[in-house]
């Protein structure tokens, strides 16, 4: 991989300034919801689907302004004012470069009334970025983190070992979690049709909630991404390099076991209403099972879309995925969005009605927009996500789609059916959001020996040995239900590093023939930064 890195970081360090840099937004979708307006305009030709965001296109970089302005104003206040309602802790614009640097506090308070459980968040972070000269864009943030959650999250860290989302639980299974989350990378553009990417975070492919494709619901993983743009196609190349505490150790350190990946995207906007993407991903261990090193496997330094995972479906043992996404807007306040994920196809299988386990593929349709009933900063969406069983997974553990213990993909891994409802209002400083997620799947069971009878919603499960070859279902196995919903009001203090004061509610009731898990939370705290933090999370295993 040096041998990949040097020759770029050597052009980092050498090329002389010239155009604009792209300016970098950290992904969550709360903020990205607001820009609903000016990238889903049907006048608009901005490609929406990779996230996050270089904000460069000149309408989207006139709204962006405006929210990192929200409420400030040129009155003559204190230097305390000023830090904490309008700007950066450190702030620093000069003609050959810039940088500004935040103190990110996420403390919060809460009462489990189910199960009669105080929780309680302590998160001390920070972030910093900055420009040089026209060309180089920064950026890091890290957190240290300390927590006491609800009995449901509580379960998912001790059977997975991650605090979701974020890093590895240095806790041991105690009650109080310890981990800590750590983002930077720089980017350079030499010309404005190429960024080049270096670092450490996490990319999203697609217009919902969820994605089907590549998710930020995994921690943060070493990455080196191109992005290039053309006319209206716009396409990344990304290698990456992922931690797998899950698979089976090979030597007696009890080393966690590594492997990379290699992900293209290809976005095409047809018109200004319709575009349509392809996509696909190949994983390969670094290491096979018996510790023998791989490396890096410099053939798929390629960076030509759908040539490996061809050649990988005619006998490769890496895992390969494709895919494609679309979206149609209707209207400037309606978008319908979709996408579909093939795992592995054997057309004879594929096309009947036999239920075969190695049908594995995944679909998400849906429907968003912004300004709904004509109420300026009303956005909503609407979605429906369905994974068969197996989907995902591989015939080793090292390769399945993954990254450091959780899914690439959506959380709730393969085996389910999920239809959300999200609304998003903003007025002034206030903001108001609502969730409501019904979700229907099948666990794993165990049989009179206590062996696991693999129904296929574990991904981490080998796939090479189903419950049964034929007449499988979403839902199969320990079949459960959920209903998740949340509300959040929030009070924006700083825009510029989403300081705010939040209330926040989480309903969730998950029940099946073996268990039934009830929570209703209540949460209050001062919180900051742009993350999503994800709790609506299905159960990983039975308990």
């Amino acid at each position: 991989m040096k041998k990949l890195f040097t020759p770029i970081l050597l052009l980092v360090l050498f090329s002389t300034v010239a155009s604009a840099q792209s300016e970098y937004q950290p992904y969550s979708y709360q903020f990205y919801q607001k820009l609903n307006p000016d990238i889903y305009n049907t006048q608009s030709r901005a490609h929406t689907s990779l996230k996050p965001f270089f904000i460069d296109d000149s309408l989207v970089k006139q709204h962006y302004d405006a929210l990192m302005g929200l409420g400030v104003d040129s009155g003559k206040h204190s230097w305390a004012h000023r830090k904490l309602f309008n700007e950066h802790l450190f702030d620093v614009r000069e003609k050959d470069y810039t940088f500004f640097a935040d103190y990110l506090p996420d403390l919060m308070i809460g009462k489990d009334f189910s199960g009669s459980k105080n929780t309680w968040l302590n998160t001390r972070g920070y972030q910093a970025g900055g420009t040089i000269g026209g060309k180089f864009y920064f950026y890091t943030s890290g957190f240290e983190n300390q927590a006491v959650y609800p009995e449901y999250l509580n379960t998912y860290i001790n059977q997975v070992g991650q605090v979701p989302g974020q890093g590895y639980d240095r806790s041991s299974g105690k009650n109080t979690k310890d981990w800590s989350y750590v983002t930077a990378l720089i980017s350079y553009t030499p010309v404005k049709y190429l960024n080049i990417t270096l670092g450490q975070d996490k990319t999203f492919i697609g217009d919902g909630y969820r994605s089907m494709l590549l998710s930020d619901v995994a921690a943060p993983y070493p990455f080196f991404k191109l992005t290039g743009k053309l006319g209206n196609v716009q396409y990344m190349a990304m290698w990456a390099y992922m931690d797998d505490p899950l698979a089976p150790k090979f030597n007696s350190f009890g080393d966690d076991r590594r492997k990379w990946g290699v992900f293209h995207y290809l976005d095409w906007n047809v018109s200004n209403r319709f575009s349509v993407g392809f996509f696909d991903a190949v994983i390969w261990a670094a290491a096979d099972d018996q510790g023998h090193s791989r490396g890096f496997d410099f053939q798929y330094v390629n960076p030509i879309i759908f040539l490996r995972p061809v050649e990988a479906q005619s006998g490769s043992g890496d895992n390969a995925l494709i895919a494609m996404t679309s979206k149609y807007k209707i209207s400037n306040g309606i978008t319908v969005y979709g996408q579909f994920l093939l795992d592995e196809f054997i057309s004879k299988e594929f096309f009947s009605s036999d239920g075969s386990s190695r049908n594995k593929y995944s679909w998400q349709l849906g429907v968003r927009g912004g300004d709904m009933f004509g109420i300026k900063s009303l956005s909503y969406l609407f979605e429906t996500n369905n994974t068969k069983p197996y989907t995902y997974s591989e015939r080793s553990e090292i390769i399945n789609y993954s990254e450091q213990g959780e899914p690439l993909a959506h959380p709730w891994g393969a085996n389910f059916r999920e239809f959300v409802g999200l609304l998003n209002y903003s007025y002034k400083r206030f903001d108001f959001s609502g969730e409501v997620d019904y979700g229907h799947y099948g666990l794993d069971l165990t049989d009179g020996s206590g062996n696991t009878i693999n129904y296929g919603k574990d991904i981490f499960q080998v796939y090479i040995d189903p419950a049964r070859e034929f007449g499988n279902y979403t839902g199969q196995g320990l079949t459960t239900n959920m209903i998740y919903l949340e509300g959040k009001v929030a009070y924006l203090l700083n825009p510029k590093y989403n300081l705010r004061i939040e209330l926040g509610g989480i309903i969730r009731d998950e029940k099946n023939a073996q268990f039934h898990d009830k929570t209703a939370l209540f949460t209050i705290g001062l919180r900051s930064s742009f993350r999503n933090l994800y709790t609506d999370l299905a159960s990983y295993k039975t308990h």
